[in-house]
């Protein structure tokens, strides 16, 4: 979407989803079980500094809760490292993080769940993508990379956490496999994991409206010109074993 804003007559698509929702958390110094999106204009916050999107997608659900996002004084140039170390110091209330750094907090007693972003729905979050002519000149190859996605999807909901953890784990050396499979399982819960390749139009306009809202685009693709789910429904129609 902003490089359709940047370059109006590029032709890239998405055309296999891999996470379907929001994979960020609010996580909180104290326990808060009555908690409303209005408590953050009361709080000592801090938002992700890393990549635009979460605060993006966040600001676009204080909106709809009737909620001015530019009133909302938090601090948004630190990492999630610096911004977990200082709820910990107690120079924060409530952080804005992703796994494992929410299950670390979690699981010292650190920190308690406020929000999963997830619970608001279909965001897309991360497929593949490419040029339009690519997809069409290189169609096959395309194609093997949706059915090694829908694959691995099946195998992923048709496994516990700890199998899961088990895979993975090599990828992840500094994280001991208990906080790991933790942080799984509740990604498999929240289903932040698409369960097929297909990026649902849903998806799409919650994401598509949350960039315009925040203004990091001033105009977004339509769904029909970005996405092209024909390859991933192949796939389902043709539902290929898991691994």
């Amino acid at each position: 979407m902003q490089t359709y804003d940047q370059r109006p007559d590029c032709d890239l698509v998405c055309f296999g989803e891999a996470v379907t929702r929001d994979p960020f958390l609010l996580i909180g110094r104290e326990p808060r079980a009555d908690f409303t999106l209005a408590d953050l204009f009361d709080a000592r916050v801090a938002t992700v500094s890393e990549v635009p999107t979460p605060w993006l997608c966040l600001q676009e659900d204080l909106r709809r809760a009737g909620l001015e996002p530019d009133e909302l004084p938090r601090i948004s140039d630190r990492t999630m490292g610096d911004n977990l170390a200082a709820l910990r110091r107690g120079e924060l209330d409530v952080v804005q993080l992703f796994q494992p750094y929410a299950e670390e907090l979690i699981a010292l007693g650190d920190g308690h769940l406020w929000y999963a972003a997830a619970t608001r729905g279909p965001c897309s979050y991360t497929s593949f993508y490419t040029r339009r002519i690519v997809l069409a000149t290189h169609r096959g190859e395309m194609k093997k990379l949706v059915r090694g996605l829908y694959r691995t999807q099946k195998w992923l909901h048709a496994s516990t956490p700890e199998a899961i953890a088990g895979v993975v784990q090599s990828f992840f050396p500094d994280v001991s496999t208990p906080l790991l499979t933790a942080a799984i399982s509740r990604y498999l819960a929240l289903g932040v994991w698409g369960h097929n390749p297909i990026l649902p139009r849903g998806g799409y306009q919650r994401l598509r409206a949350s960039l315009m809202s925040a203004h990091f685009v001033k105009s977004a693709a339509p769904f029909e010109q970005a996405v092209d789910n024909s390859l991933a429904e192949e796939v389902v129609r043709e539902d290929s074993p898991a691994p």
